[in-house]
């Protein structure tokens, strides 16, 4: 008897999972990118260093977190 095996099947879960793997580290690098040189732009406008990048930073990690919760969702 032969077996018959899928190995287009198994392909596709590994190419989802990688594409959903990378569209987070993607959201996360993205968001918290932007709070970090808005922060740092701002602070050198208003001269106001660090607090802005801090409080940026912090502000784009939420984003970044909020933004997988709803990938995690669909």
């Amino acid at each position: 008897m032969r077996m018959s095996r899928k190995t287009g099947s198994g392909r596709s879960d590994i190419a989802k999972a990688l594409k959903f793997f990378t569209h987070v580290a993607v959201h996360i690098i993205v968001c918290v990118a932007i709070g970090v040189f808005l922060g740092m732009w701002l602070d050198s406008k208003l001269g106001t260093s660090p607090w802005l990048l801090i409080i940026l930073s912090f502000l784009g990690m939420g984003a970044a977190f909020k933004s997988i919760i709803e990938l995690g969702k669909r």
